[in-house]
């Protein structure tokens, strides 16, 4: 029998203008980096991708070199695109970046006119669609005149290839930068994406969560819950299925005993304002208004509906951002630093 959406999915997501444009983003978005490559069920990335959008997520956020095998997160959202969301595109936000290796040779990767340019039509016939809504450079290239990086994505746009174009792991001085060859070119900067949660504050730090405010372009955050740090999975160690003991992405040193014992206080602290360790992490970077949208990841449909749920909370008292603030030092776990630094 045939999928159909909830007829509700609309009601109770929050939707937030994104920058200064016309684009309003969910308050929470999925991102397909990990569990939608050959190593995942298709029917739990169709389960996953229902669930989302029956909760009135409409962004699904993708990259050219998201699997495993790079590339196979594409075609498993382009499958869903034919089949479940076939006559929903419309009401959805689809995003893809190109930065990172995607074939040999000198081409095949970073920040070049050709590369970027070349990638996103791969992407597009991956995902089996005329166009994306928006098109990311995915890391700075330090050999790549920004001038030459940033002209290719307003060609992208002007070409029909996407809608709309951001940058990823910037600074906040490279951010400007982009940001100002865009928008003499005519195509605004829309998005940026970063990193940021409790424990890994560097746009603050760097100042570019400051400067997006001021330059009118929206944010979308991603790994909100420090690659599956910020929940109840590490309470009571490392389970042998979880990313850290397999080091998919996360670093099983990052979770030391002082880290630990931090997540084990922040989770209190969660308990306390009756939401999951999760929910708190998600509208904790939610709470001021300054990002647009969290962008989480799932493994199951469950972890979707329990991320939504801290849309119910987006409010934090004095004392407690003065006790998350205590207990979220763990430790240096930005591993997209050098590209920011670049």
């Amino acid at each position: 029998m045939p999928w159909t959406p909830a007829d509700n999915r609309y009601d109770t997501m929050i939707y937030n203008r994104c920058g200064n444009s016309g684009l309003k983003l969910p308050a929470i978005s999925l991102g397909l980096w990990h569990n939608f490559g050959h190593d995942t069920p298709h029917g739990t990335k169709q389960a996953i991708c229902r669930t989302a959008f029956d909760a009135g997520i409409t962004h699904f956020d993708l990259a050219n070199n998201y699997g495993p095998p790079p590339g196979s997160a594409e075609e498993a959202f382009g499958e869903i695109l034919k089949t479940d969301f076939k006559h929903h595109r419309d009401e959805l936000v689809v995003s893809s970046k190109a930065g990172y290796l995607m074939w040999p040779g000198p081409y095949g990767e970073w920040g070049s006119r050709k590369y970027l340019i070349s990638s996103c039509d791969q992407s597009l016939k991956r995902l089996g669609v005329d166009y994306v809504d928006i098109f990311y450079s995915h890391r700075v290239d330090p050999d790549t005149p920004l001038e030459e990086t940033m002209m290719a994505l307003d060609h992208i746009v002007r070409s029909g290839r996407a809608l709309y174009v951001g940058i990823s792991s910037y600074n906040s001085e490279r951010t400007r930068q982009a940001a100002a060859i865009l928008k003499e070119l005519g195509t605004p900067c829309l998005i940026h994406q970063p990193s940021y949660s409790i424990i890994n504050r560097w746009i603050e730090e760097d100042g570019l969560k400051d400067t997006l405010t001021e330059l009118g372009i929206g944010s979308i955050v991603f790994s909100p819950l420090a690659q599956g740090m910020l929940t109840n999975k590490y309470l009571k160690g490392i389970p042998e299925d979880s990313r850290a003991a397999q080091e998919k992405s996360l670093n099983a040193g990052w979770l030391n005993e002082k880290a630990l014992t931090n997540i084990r206080e922040l989770n209190k602290i969660a308990e306390a304002r009756g939401q999951t360790l999760a929910q708190m992490a998600i509208a904790w970077v939610l709470r001021d208004g300054g990002i647009t949208t969290a962008l989480i990841g799932a493994s199951r449909p469950e972890q979707v509906t329990d991320c939504v749920g801290a849309l119910g909370n987006l409010e934090f008292s004095a004392e407690e951002r003065a006790a998350i603030d205590k207990w979220s030092d763990t430790g240096n776990v930005n591993i997209w630093k050098r590209s920011s630094d670049a």
